[in-house]
Protein backbone atom coordinates (compact mmCIF):
# COMPACT_ATOMS: atom_id res chain seq x y z
CA UNK A 1 0.00 0.00 0.00
CA UNK A 2 2.87 2.46 1.03
CA UNK A 3 4.90 1.89 -2.23
CA UNK A 4 1.85 2.32 -4.23
CA UNK A 5 1.18 5.37 -2.79
CA UNK A 6 4.83 6.26 -3.46
CA UNK A 7 4.73 5.64 -7.16
CA UNK A 8 2.00 7.70 -7.34
CA UNK A 9 3.24 10.26 -5.49
CA UNK A 10 6.53 10.01 -8.14
CA UNK A 11 4.10 10.03 -11.50
CA UNK A 12 2.41 13.09 -9.84
CA UNK A 13 5.51 14.67 -9.23
CA UNK A 14 6.80 13.60 -13.05
CA UNK A 15 3.84 15.27 -14.52
CA UNK A 16 4.86 18.33 -12.67
CA UNK A 17 7.72 18.88 -12.70
CA UNK A 18 9.47 16.33 -14.62
CA UNK A 19 12.25 14.04 -13.09
CA UNK A 20 14.33 17.02 -10.89
CA UNK A 21 10.46 17.14 -9.19
CA UNK A 22 11.05 13.23 -8.04
CA UNK A 23 12.80 13.70 -4.77
CA UNK A 24 12.54 11.39 -1.96
CA UNK A 25 11.39 13.87 0.40
CA UNK A 26 8.43 15.24 -2.18
CA UNK A 27 7.45 11.54 -3.10
CA UNK A 28 7.40 11.32 1.04
CA UNK A 29 5.43 14.25 1.40
CA UNK A 30 2.61 14.30 -1.63
CA UNK A 31 2.03 10.17 -0.20
CA UNK A 32 1.82 11.31 3.19
CA UNK A 33 4.41 9.52 4.67
CA UNK A 34 7.74 9.72 6.08
CA UNK A 35 10.81 10.09 4.04
CA UNK A 36 11.94 6.97 5.69
CA UNK A 37 9.10 4.96 4.48
CA UNK A 38 10.83 5.42 1.05
CA UNK A 39 14.06 4.24 1.74
CA UNK A 40 11.82 1.12 2.90
CA UNK A 41 10.94 0.42 -0.94
CA UNK A 42 13.14 2.20 -3.47
CA UNK A 43 17.27 3.02 -2.72
CA UNK A 44 17.95 5.31 -5.53
CA UNK A 45 15.88 7.63 -7.85
CA UNK A 46 16.99 4.15 -10.38
CA UNK A 47 14.90 1.90 -8.58
CA UNK A 48 12.01 4.42 -8.42
CA UNK A 49 12.53 4.52 -12.25
CA UNK A 50 12.87 1.14 -13.02
CA UNK A 51 9.20 0.53 -10.80
CA UNK A 52 7.45 2.89 -12.72
CA UNK A 53 8.55 1.22 -16.06
CA UNK A 54 7.77 -1.90 -15.26
CA UNK A 55 4.74 -1.37 -13.59
CA UNK A 56 3.75 1.48 -16.21
CA UNK A 57 4.61 0.06 -19.53
CA UNK A 58 2.94 -3.26 -19.68
CA UNK A 59 -1.03 -1.13 -19.16
CA UNK A 60 0.60 1.50 -22.20
CA UNK A 61 1.61 -1.85 -24.38
CA UNK A 62 -2.06 -3.32 -23.74
CA UNK A 63 -3.35 0.18 -24.81
CA UNK A 64 -1.70 0.18 -28.19
CA UNK A 65 -1.80 -3.05 -29.12
CA UNK A 66 -6.19 -2.62 -28.78
CA UNK A 67 -5.59 0.89 -31.25
CA UNK A 68 -3.68 -1.28 -33.43
CA UNK A 69 -5.88 -4.56 -33.15
CA UNK A 70 -8.85 -2.29 -34.10
CA UNK A 71 -7.10 -1.48 -37.45
CA UNK A 72 -8.05 -3.69 -40.96
CA UNK A 73 -4.34 -3.62 -42.27
CA UNK A 74 -0.77 -3.18 -41.73
CA UNK A 75 0.13 -0.06 -42.77
CA UNK A 76 -3.39 1.13 -40.69
CA UNK A 77 -2.25 -0.98 -37.50
CA UNK A 78 1.69 0.96 -37.81
CA UNK A 79 0.00 4.02 -38.33
CA UNK A 80 -1.92 3.36 -34.86
CA UNK A 81 0.93 1.79 -33.41
CA UNK A 82 2.73 5.63 -34.03
CA UNK A 83 -0.22 7.43 -33.43
CA UNK A 84 -0.79 6.38 -29.92
CA UNK A 85 2.95 6.20 -28.33
CA UNK A 86 2.72 9.70 -29.93
CA UNK A 87 -0.50 10.70 -28.13
CA UNK A 88 0.59 8.92 -24.84
CA UNK A 89 3.69 10.78 -24.81
CA UNK A 90 1.68 14.10 -24.94
CA UNK A 91 -0.35 13.28 -21.83
CA UNK A 92 1.75 15.05 -19.12
CA UNK A 93 1.67 11.77 -16.91
CA UNK A 94 3.46 9.91 -19.34
CA UNK A 95 5.75 13.11 -20.83
CA UNK A 96 8.46 12.93 -18.62
CA UNK A 97 8.70 8.73 -18.47
CA UNK A 98 11.12 10.07 -21.37
CA UNK A 99 13.54 12.02 -18.87
CA UNK A 100 13.90 8.61 -17.05
CA UNK A 101 15.76 6.82 -19.45
CA UNK A 102 18.60 9.64 -19.24
CA UNK A 103 19.34 8.22 -15.30
CA UNK A 104 22.21 6.61 -14.29
CA UNK A 105 20.44 2.88 -13.70
CA UNK A 106 22.54 0.04 -13.20
CA UNK A 107 22.41 -2.92 -15.36
CA UNK A 108 19.67 -4.98 -14.04
CA UNK A 109 17.15 -1.58 -14.07
CA UNK A 110 18.50 -1.10 -17.80
CA UNK A 111 17.90 -5.04 -18.57
CA UNK A 112 14.04 -5.02 -17.27
CA UNK A 113 12.92 -1.26 -19.00
CA UNK A 114 14.87 -2.58 -21.62
CA UNK A 115 12.60 -5.88 -22.15
CA UNK A 116 9.48 -3.84 -21.05
CA UNK A 117 10.59 -1.66 -23.96
CA UNK A 118 10.94 -4.69 -26.03
CA UNK A 119 7.49 -5.72 -25.45
CA UNK A 120 6.54 -2.43 -27.50
CA UNK A 121 8.59 -3.15 -30.64
CA UNK A 122 7.51 -6.66 -30.67
CA UNK A 123 3.64 -5.16 -31.39
CA UNK A 124 4.90 -3.84 -34.70
CA UNK A 125 6.91 -6.75 -35.97
CA UNK A 126 4.01 -9.03 -37.62
CA UNK A 127 2.40 -5.66 -39.54
CA UNK A 128 6.10 -5.16 -40.97
CA UNK A 129 6.17 -8.52 -41.90
CA UNK A 130 2.66 -8.45 -43.49
CA UNK A 131 4.31 -6.13 -45.41
CA UNK A 132 7.03 -8.15 -46.87
CA UNK A 133 9.81 -6.61 -44.33
CA UNK A 134 12.34 -9.36 -44.40
CA UNK A 135 13.82 -8.04 -41.18
CA UNK A 136 11.20 -6.93 -39.52
CA UNK A 137 13.08 -6.56 -36.23
CA UNK A 138 15.56 -4.30 -37.57
CA UNK A 139 12.87 -2.26 -39.26
CA UNK A 140 11.16 -2.36 -36.01
CA UNK A 141 13.61 -1.18 -34.10
CA UNK A 142 14.35 1.99 -36.86
CA UNK A 143 10.44 2.79 -36.92
CA UNK A 144 11.01 2.96 -32.78
CA UNK A 145 13.88 5.10 -33.59
CA UNK A 146 11.85 7.60 -35.30
CA UNK A 147 9.69 7.16 -32.51
CA UNK A 148 11.38 8.01 -30.25
CA UNK A 149 12.92 10.96 -31.63
CA UNK A 150 9.22 12.67 -32.38
CA UNK A 151 8.33 11.62 -28.52
CA UNK A 152 11.73 13.80 -27.11
CA UNK A 153 10.96 16.91 -29.69
CA UNK A 154 6.94 16.49 -27.82
CA UNK A 155 8.71 16.43 -24.77
CA UNK A 156 11.05 19.93 -25.55
CA UNK A 157 7.93 21.57 -26.53
CA UNK A 158 7.05 20.98 -30.17
CA UNK A 159 3.32 20.88 -31.32
CA UNK A 160 2.23 17.32 -30.33
CA UNK A 161 -0.25 17.34 -33.37
CA UNK A 162 2.21 18.51 -35.41
CA UNK A 163 5.51 16.36 -34.84
CA UNK A 164 2.75 13.24 -35.36
CA UNK A 165 1.43 14.14 -38.67
CA UNK A 166 5.43 14.74 -39.62
CA UNK A 167 6.36 11.51 -38.13
CA UNK A 168 3.94 9.14 -39.56
CA UNK A 169 4.53 11.01 -43.00
CA UNK A 170 7.89 10.01 -42.63
CA UNK A 171 7.04 6.23 -41.45
CA UNK A 172 4.29 5.83 -43.57
CA UNK A 173 5.39 7.51 -46.80
CA UNK A 174 9.32 7.84 -46.52
CA UNK A 175 11.42 11.10 -47.19
CA UNK A 176 9.68 12.41 -50.12
CA UNK A 177 6.60 12.77 -48.18
CA UNK A 178 4.42 12.05 -50.96
CA UNK A 179 1.07 11.26 -49.24
CA UNK A 180 -1.20 8.47 -51.20
CA UNK A 181 -4.00 6.45 -49.38
CA UNK A 182 -3.91 3.93 -46.75
CA UNK A 183 -5.33 0.90 -48.14
CA UNK A 184 -9.07 -0.05 -46.16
Amino acid sequence: MQRAALLDAARDLLALGGISAVTFSAMAERAGLARSSVYEYFKTKGDVVEALAVEDFPAAVNDIRGVMLAQPTPERQIAAYVRRQLELVSQPGHRNLLALSALELDGTARDRIRTAHGLLVDLVVGALRRLGHADARATAAALQGAIDGAAKRIDAGADPNATIEATLTLILFGVRGARRRLSA
